[in-house]
């Protein structure tokens, strides 16, 4: 008989393989996978009291704990669906993201107690509300260690189809609603397969979560580390100095990191960095990292870093740059250029293009740009309930991106802009990444964003919206002038504005809607 594709799968294993290693770690607690699972399968139970049947989905308002990563196989293995949300999103949001996915339950880490309560009344398709911590006095709430404690430990297991539903991820939302991603059992299989070709990980792995469990499931690490049977070490509030601290005492391998929070590390004073081990290999996805943050991970911590590229409509990943054995001989700058692109498709992935307008693919000459366009086994099933933006986003079977890349001649791909953000200045396409990148190896500069606006000569020029180092001082002159020493003069920042921070969502991307709408949309120093 054939099996499911199904992250599912990893864990079977994981339960017959590693019963009596180390799990879970989060705080004072740690859990053997033996624990760990029949906690899973005492909340499944639990859940299945509630009347959670397959296809119902279940909500996850929490930070990196050892509660909601339960969740990631509690919920599936009974069939149900999990949609995990981000934590930092408004009141307001919660209720839209609630009824839109039809949530039948609501797990609430205690942090987010008081907002989820706000809005009980708007949310009437919730049957159960379940405080994860804190909740054992409130009236209404389930307290979900006294449950999960309680509840039987056998329960009914379903037979689930690899193209079954098995979470419901809403994108960041920019610039409009966010949109549920589908994504299936067959997907997410194929995403944890593809990464560990690309990336062996052992049970020796010591995964730090700094990377959010709720962006698109933790890019699949929630089953990725149990399935080679790592250790997940929970982080609920990811700074540097913390996650400094983490890998020191639990002896950290591997983390993943957002644009934001490797930018962090990056720029971590020296005094933080003490002591911290050489040889920690993290993931960064979500933007295109600087060649001058690389410089510093690698050249600087000793880490080694790799660059994934991926959308939550893709499973998460589509490209890994994966090193080749000539790189070896490159310098850290030569390296760390190379290593900023986004690379080569995962074996798994598909088929991944980069098109022009007319379909046609684009030549590797490293300098014609075109849209990423990608088909296979980690594309979506679809946006949840909204058919329209399906077909707008998935076309004669190709996903398209709305990312704007070019391909070298090695075959790496390369983005150099969103296609919405490429700043077209008197008839020359002018990218925005390349001219960040370029600010960025400034020794003054932590952050950028560079933006078009409108300029009555050529159209629309280059802004910049500058985050200088700590203690750092620059002029817009110098910074100018700068950019003109190293690139064509045409694409020079006409304005630098230096702020105190950059508009985000709250998975590290930059909101350049925010910043086109004017300074007075940000905080200025």
């Amino acid at each position: 008989m054939e099996l499911p594709f199904s992250p599912l799968e990893f864990a079977r294993r994981a339960r017959r393989l590693y019963p009596d290693r180390e799990a879970v770690v989060d705080g004072d607690l740690r859990f053997s996978y033996r624990q760990f699972f029949e906690r899973c399968d005492r909340w499944s139970s639990a859940l299945s009291g509630f009347g959670v049947r397959q296809g119902d989905r279940v909500a996850y308002i929490a930070p990196n704990t050892h509660a909601h990563l339960e969740g990631y196989y509690a919920v599936p293995q009974l069939g149900a669906v999990i949609v995990p949300l981000n934590y930092r999103l408004t009141p307001d949001d919660f209720v839209y993201l609630i009824n839109h996915s039809g949530s039948k339950v609501v797990c609430v880490h205690s942090d987010h107690l008081d907002q989820v309560e706000s809005i009980r009344d708007r949310i009437p398709g919730v049957t159960h509300f379940v405080a994860l911590e804190g909740g054992a006095d409130r009236a209404g709430w389930i307290d979900y260690e006294a449950q999960l404690t309680a509840a039987d430990i056998a329960f009914v297991r379903p037979a689930i189809g690899e193209r079954d539903l098995l979470a419901i991820n809403y994108t960041s939302g920019t610039t409009s609603r966010q949109k549920g991603v589908m994504i299936t059992h067959r997907n997410a299989w194929t995403n944890v397969v593809g990464t560990l070709v690309h990336h062996h990980m052992t049970c020796e792995e010591r995964y730090v979560w700094t990377l959010p469990m709720f962006h698109a499931n933790g890019w699949t690490f929630v089953w990725i580390v149990t399935a080679v049977g790592g250790t997940h070490i929970c982080v609920r509030r990811v700074e540097p100095a913390r996650v400094f601290e983490t890998i020191v005492r639990e002896r950290g391998s591997m983390l993943c990191a957002a644009p934001t929070v490797l930018i962090g590390i990056a720029n971590a004073p020296a005094e933080m960095r003490a002591g911290v081990p050489a040889g920690v290999r993290v993931f960064t996805a979500g933007a295109p990292p600087a060649a001058a943050t690389i410089a510093r991970i690698e050249g600087e911590l000793g880490w080694e870093l790799t660059q994934v590229y991926g959308l939550t409509e893709t499973a998460p990943f589509i490209t890994i740059c994966e090193p080749r054995p000539e790189h070896r001989t490159l310098t850290t700058a030569e390296r760390a250029t190379i290593k900023a692109r986004q690379g080569v498709e995962l074996i798994t992935s598909g088929e991944l293009r980069v098109v022009d307008d007319d379909g046609h693919e684009v030549p590797a000459d490293g300098q014609t740009l075109g849209e990423i366009v990608v088909q296979g086994n980690v594309v979506m099933e679809g946006y949840f309930n909204d058919p329209e933006a399906t077909g707008k986003a998935i076309r004669d079977g190709w996903f398209h991106s709305g990312d704007a890349a070019v391909v070298h001649p090695d075959g790496y791909v390369e983005i150099r802009d969103r296609l919405k953000d490429v700043i077209i200045s008197g008839g020359e396409n002018i990218s925005s990444v390349e001219v960040e990148g370029c600010l960025l190896h400034h020794p003054a500069v932590q952050e950028v964003a560079i933006v078009g606006l409108p300029d009555e000569k050529w159209g629309e020029s280059p802004h910049a919206f500058v985050v200088l180092r700590a203690g750092a001082t620059a002029t817009e002159a110098e910074l100018r002038e700068y950019v003109r020493g190293k690139l064509a003069h045409f694409k020079c920042p006409k304005v630098v504005n230096f702020v105190s921070e950059l508009p985000k969502t709250a998975t590290g991307k930059i909101q350049k809607y925010v910043l086109r709408g004017g300074r007075s949309a940000i905080g200025k120093q």
